[in-house]
Formats: C-alpha cells, structure tokens, sequence
C-alpha cells in the first residue's frame, strides 16, 4: 500500500501530537447586509480579528486548499510538499500527516459519502487517494495514469456511487464502490479540465469547466454516452479557474476565471446572466485599501440567497464583496467583511465556518480559516476586533528563503 503518515513529525512547536477539542457543528453566520449601495468600504464593514496564526511547516512550502469535516473536529490542509496535514480547527493543535502524493495536490475534500472520517485528494500524479484520518493511512487509490494530471473531483450519481474526476481534456467516471472505471468522456473538452460538480440538487447532473473556456452539462443516469448525455455547453470564452453552484434550488452557477473575471449563468438553460469583465476594479473602488489583485473564490449563503466574491491583495488581506444579481451601479458592491493581518503573501484558499452565513461565530466566535503562499494557516475571529487580547500569531515563525515560483494554473 502506497502513502504513509508521520503523527510525531519534528517541527514547529505548534506541531505536537494533541487530541482534537470537541467543535460542534453549527458554526454558521451571517455577513451584516451593507446598507451602502455604492461607493467605498463603510461603516458598516467588519475588520476581522486573527485568532492565532499556525506556520505549517519550515521551508518553502504554501498551503493550497483548506478542508474541515466538523463532525470528527478535524481540519486539513494540502500543502506545496505533496503532502496532507491535519489540525485541530478549535486549537490549532497538530494532529497528524499523510504523505504518498509525487506531485502537486490539486484538490482536498471530506465528501466522501462512505465515512466522514476519509478524505480524499487528487493529484498530479495522476491518482485519487482516500485517507483514514484516525491513522493517517491511505486506504484506497484509483489510477488514471500517469499522463493523466488529476485537477478535480466529485461525489455524485443519482445512487451516490459516482466519482467524476476532471484531467488533460478528459471527465473521467468511476463508480466509487467497486474501483471500476465506467466513462471516459473525451469529445467535450479541448484541454485540462480544472474543475468537476455534481448538482446539489440534481445528483445526476454533472458541470465541468476546462482551460478551454467551456462549462459543460452532463447527464449520469443509465450508462454514460457522451453523444447522447451531454446537455450543453456554455461558453466563457476564457480558461475557467473555478465554479460553484448558488440560488433557489441551486439553478445558477457562478465561475471565476484565470484571468479574474467574474461571470453567472443559469445552467439548466446555458443562459448567461452576469459578466463582469472588470471585476478587480470594481472590487477595487469598493473598499479603502489597496488593489485587489486576484480572486480566492465565491461564497453563497443559502439562508440569506446572497452571493460573495472574495478578493485579495498580494500582501494578504481579503475582503468579502457582495455580488449584486441586479447590476445597475456595478455588479459588486462594498466590502462587508475584511480579512486582514494575518498572511504577507498571495491567500489561496479560504474555508468559512459554516455553509450558510446566517449566524457566523456563535461557536467560539470563529469566522473561518485561511491558507496561502506564506506557509500560514490563519484562524479568524467573528467578534469585535478591539479585543486584541484574544489574538496572538505563533512564535514559531521563522525567517523564510526566497521562494521557487509556484504560480497559479495558468493557461498561457
């Protein structure tokens, strides 16, 4: 069995074998609607508190994506070192590594609807692995090839027995239960798929995104015949970075592109609804602070039926810009919440304490966690900012090398 796992690893002091604090589920909030219509960050805009600061490890080396699963008080994080690190999300407490990866992990989740106790990841290398958590020990692999870069994938299928997984301008199904491959669809796509989703509420639906600009709708029920199951294409007409389904009954899809534009559909038509070409500079003139240079990703709240656009700066700070379905006077308006002081680079990935933002913090006041380019995994408070005495960043940080450039998918 290829992997492994390192539970005593030598490193920061951060880094110690601990139980994992009791987190109970429910950790779920609301932004405060911004009454402001228009015009730059004001009052009413939150400046989030760090709660503490964890160095993932010494080196070189970023954090790509965060993955929580609250039901066994776990929090993971991928890592530019192929590997897998597990913390407590309450304490920051090291718990535990998983290793066996030979190239870049693109993409982390705890969906796996065998055991929340698994976690899955997929990679360069060509494989999707399942992780047991509690011994830090791969359990299963699934082998596309090594010429196949594995970029994303998903849990679906009308029986819940499907695994899509996005590679080089292919969508590649298994059922999960068995190992066996059961499609390889290839006409659709012209290069990398970087992204694969099953509908929420349509588990037979399946929308990938590719490099190529196209985001295609598949139909998994009965055998999969790409003639006859793909049921439309739209078309970005740039490389797509990522996607994410929002509104009633989950009938719209957002998608962010590589070149940070920002754009909305209804994908059961293939209509577009929004392009935002200009989406920095309009998220730009939206706060008091400096350029927003690159997007993170989008946030939907389904209790409140809004939608999110989390921009950040290259020094590190976030800011929460509401997406307006009606566009007059600009399609994203004031920040409502910032995310700043914690990272001194490029934020990868984010990962809210709750699915909806209805009652954010109420469990021990934690908005949420960040990652990014200077090796921190950052915990935020949802509480007032001016009790500083409840925030401290690790000691352990350590003066870092100059970094190898570890860009973000770029197409061109």
């Amino acid at each position: 069995m290829e992997g492994g796992c390192d539970t005593a690893a030598a490193g920061t002091a951060m880094e110690v074998e601990a139980e994992s604090s009791l987190f109970s589920a429910g950790l779920s909030g609301s932004l405060t609607p911004n009454p402001a219509a228009s015009g730059v960050a004001s009052s009413t805009t939150r400046r989030l508190g760090l709660r503490n600061s964890i160095q993932t490890n010494f080196g070189d080396d970023y954090v790509f994506q965060i993955a929580s699963c609250q039901e066994i008080s776990t929090l993971a994080v991928s890592l530019s070192t192929n590997a897998l690190k597990f913390y407590s999300p309450a304490t920051g407490q090291y718990m535990g590594e998983c290793t066996g990866h030979t190239g870049t992990i693109h993409e982390i989740s705890f969906s796996t609807p065998s055991s929340p106790q698994v976690i899955c990841s997929c990679s360069a290398d060509g494989t999707i692995r399942a992780w047991d958590t509690r011994s830090f020990k791969q359990i299963s692999l699934l082998n596309g090839g090594a010429s196949r870069e594995m970029f994303s994938f998903s849990f679906g299928g009308s029986s819940g027995n499907l695994l899509a997984s996005g590679s080089n301008s292919q969508v590649l199904l298994w059922d999960w239960r068995s190992s066996k491959q059961l499609a390889c669809l290839e006409d659709s796509h012209m290069d990398d798929v970087t992204q694969v989703r099953f509908a929420p509420n349509q588990q037979s639906k399946l929308v990938s995104a590719a490099i190529d600009g196209l985001v295609c709708v598949f139909d998994t029920d009965g055998d999969i015949d790409e003639d006859n199951d793909l049921l439309s294409v739209m078309n970005v007409e740039t490389s797509v970075a990522k996607v994410g389904f929002y509104g009633n009954m989950y009938r719209k899809l957002w998608c962010l592109t590589h070149i940070e534009t920002l754009s909305t559909w209804d994908w059961n038509d293939g209509t577009r609804e929004l392009n935002v070409e200009d989406a920095r500079s309009l998220a730009t003139n939206k706060w008091n602070l400096d350029h927003v240079d690159y997007f993170v990703d989008c946030h939907y709240s389904l209790p409140d039926d809004r939608l999110w656009v989390i921009g950040g700066t290259n020094a590190g700070t976030l800011g929460y810009f509401p997406v307006k379905t009606d566009p007059v006077g600009g399609a994203i308006d004031s920040a409502e919440a910032v995310l700043e002081g914690g990272h001194t680079g490029v934020v990868r990935t984010i990962y809210p304490a709750g699915s909806s933002l209805e009652r954010l913090g109420q469990h021990r006041g934690i908005f949420g966690w960040t990652g990014g380019e200077d090796g921190r995994l950052c915990c935020w408070r949802s509480d007032d900012i001016v009790e500083t005495k409840k925030s401290w960043i690790s000691s352990t940080l350590v003066s870092r090398v100059e970094k190898r450039t570890k860009g973000r998918h770029q197409p061109y």
